[in-house]
């Protein structure tokens, strides 16, 4: 098992250019960003067509793609990783609900006769707006709710990306869950 410095010092070495670096980073990352993707994965509805694999792929090949990113350390790169699955996810979702491509159509497999809906993408999208709003009012917040909920990092980790105190996190997370829930609850009314 590598430690989160193992991790941080190949990520200095790929900002440095080191490509060989980038191989010895990819399985070091790999269970991390699949432990990630199937959180993500768990929260959506039974019907859902898309796969964990699909998710940590995409994410992946993105992360690759960050040349202006400067990796602080292990957590910064699984923040990072956390953002770019969210909004893989929402823009997924957003394109399966547009009228014009039959977003509203559900796929039921006939071998297996079971009620699906459409209700938990709804629901990412719903607070998917709703974290867009928050970042209008509390950036921050925003950030703490992007890393803890959508990224499952530690109070400690978030704290230590965001280079605020660990009492801060709890308070920040604390009142954005109730204002997001409010803000969720009376987009649906």
């Amino acid at each position: 098992m590598s430690s989160p410095q193992d991790i941080t010092e190949l990520l200095i070495c790929w900002n440095n250019g080191d490509e060989a670096a980038l191989e010895k980073l990819l399985p070091l990352v790999e269970r991390e960003l699949h432990r990630l993707a199937h959180i993500y994965m768990r929260r959506e509805h039974t019907g859902h067509t898309l796969q964990t694999t699909a998710v940590i792929n995409e994410t992946f090949l993105r992360l690759v793609d960050q040349n202006r990113v400067k990796w602080q350390n292990r957590a910064h790169f699984f923040g990072i990783a956390a953002k770019i699955m969210r909004r893989f996810l929402i823009n997924y979702a957003r394109d399966r609900h547009r009228a014009k491509r039959g977003g509203h159509a559900v796929q039921i497999s006939l071998s297996e006769v079971v009620l699906v809906s459409n209700e938990k993408s709804a629901e990412l999208i719903a607070l998917d707006e709703a974290l867009e709003r928050l970042a209008l009012l509390d950036e921050r917040k925003s950030r703490v709710v992007e890393l803890r909920y959508f990224g499952g990092l530690t109070v400690e980790e978030t704290a230590e990306v965001l280079g605020v105190s660990i009492i801060t996190v709890n308070r920040d997370w604390q009142l954005a869950k109730a204002w997001l829930s409010r803000e969720v609850r009376h987009g649906s009314e």
